[in-house]
């Protein structure tokens, strides 16, 4: 019985080190999710921003405002 209560001991104390080694990675795992969504935002904004899709997103719009109903 000593020898199993020992063990669980054991184990939870190891565990709970091993949590406080992984404190850390949740904060650089939030940084490069931040980091990955300002990169998408800035691609997409270049991307809509450029000549022919301007162009073309402009034309949409136009044709959506002289619609008849």
């Amino acid at each position: 019985m000593y020898q199993v209560m020992r063990a669980r001991l054991r184990a939870l104390v190891c565990g709970m080190r091993a949590a406080r080694r992984d404190a850390g990675m949740v904060t650089s795992e939030y940084a490069v999710g931040i980091v990955a969504a300002v990169a998408f935002a800035v691609v997409l904004y270049k991307v809509v921003t450029s000549g022919a899709v301007s162009a073309e997103l402009q034309g949409i719009v136009r044709e959506a405002l002289n619609a008849r109903m």
